[in-house]
């Protein structure tokens, strides 16, 4: 159950808030911060909620909720959409673009480690904090603006699912997280005064390129898989750079990172809730086709987050027949 939103700035709101244009303004923290503490839960809830009507159960039998965003607000979620105040939360914050991963990798260790579980997981991503003008020197700085974009997304994760009551599109199979060496410098965010301050080396793309087979070879030899192209693929928006740079290195067909381009274009790098819009999206375009799985009609697929480490988040996805599904209308 994959529901997903986003918002935008408009001209009315950067009159309204002038110090968070310029590049270096000092004191727009507190302006910044108060932005998000507000407009964060709101936009994570309003994803939540198409989330759980699709789910169709009810909101009592939710017993986690993770929220990963950049401001630390999760109770407020909870209050929003009416949780139980014994939901037990675990918070994610400020892990940059690998969280899509990192999210459902902790969601199905609870769901599978506590007896009818059902984890609400709630992405909810803003840049007002690192939001500004630009300057003619730190030009990372003018990428980051150029690329990320705001959304929000939520998924309901548990195990054993009730027949004729839950509809699972995508099965969690295994997980891996793997940081790969000497490159800590390579993607960097920190808090100041002024902001978040955003700093990405020019080599990131060459080398997640380099690196991304052995995390795939890491997961997918106990199944026997080898062949990258039989797999459906859930990447994260990064950039058209490193969407080519797994081109190469693996030998993807051109349209195996169809979606994830796709949705870079069309939303930006919405940082935790990146992979999650690219899922909707491939579900919804393989019922639309008839197709077997929500997996463009493939069995096994793979899905990745890449941030700061740089880590590499690797989920290992398995897509059920839609047969069923179809047929009875119940999707």
């Amino acid at each position: 159950m994959i529901k997903k939103r986003h918002m935008f700035w408009t001209e009315e709101m950067l009159k309204e808030k002038p110090n968070v244009c310029a590049f270096m303004e000092e004191n727009s923290l507190d302006t910044r911060h108060d932005i998000a503490v507000e407009e964060v839960p709101k936009l994570g809830a309003k994803a939540a909620i198409k989330a759980l009507e699709e789910w169709g159960c009810p909101l009592s039998e939710i017993t986690h909720l993770i929220f990963c965003t950049v401001s630390s607000v999760d109770f407020q979620l909870i209050k929003l959409l009416g949780l139980s105040l014994s939901t037990k939360r675990v918070m994610l914050y400020g892990l940059g673009c690998y969280a899509g991963g990192t999210v459902l990798r902790i969601a199905k260790d609870l769901a599978e480690n506590n007896q009818n579980a059902r984890v609400l997981i709630v992405c909810s991503e803003t840049s007002v904090i690192s939001f500004r003008g630009t300057d003619d020197v730190h030009m990372d700085n003018l990428i980051g603006q150029a690329i990320f974009g705001d959304g929000s997304a939520a998924v309901v994760v548990g195990a054993n699912p009730i027949s004729c009551v839950e509809t699972p599109f995508f099965e969690l199979v295994s997980t891996d997280q793997y940081i790969i060496p000497d490159t800590e410098e390579s993607i960097r965010s920190h808090l100041r005064e002024v902001g978040m301050m955003f700093h990405l080396r020019s080599d990131v793309p060459n080398t997640i390129g380099k690196n991304i087979g052995k995390c795939l070879c890491k997961v997918f030899e106990p199944l026997g898989i080898s062949d990258w192209n039989s797999l459906f693929w859930v990447t994260h928006s990064g950039g058209r750079a490193i969407f080519d740079k797994i081109e190469e290195n693996l030998g993807l067909k051109p349209e195996k990172l169809k979606v994830a381009r796709h949705m870079m274009s069309e939303y930006g790098n919405m940082i935790s809730c990146s992979v999650f819009f690219a899922m909707d999206e491939m579900r919804k375009h393989s019922i639309l086709e008839r197709l077997p799985t929500a997996g463009e009609g493939l069995e096994w697929g793979v899905l990745h987050g890449f941030g700061p480490g740089l880590t590499v988040e690797t989920v290992v996805l398995h897509a059920p027949p839609l047969h069923g599904l179809i047929s009875n209308g119940n999707y």
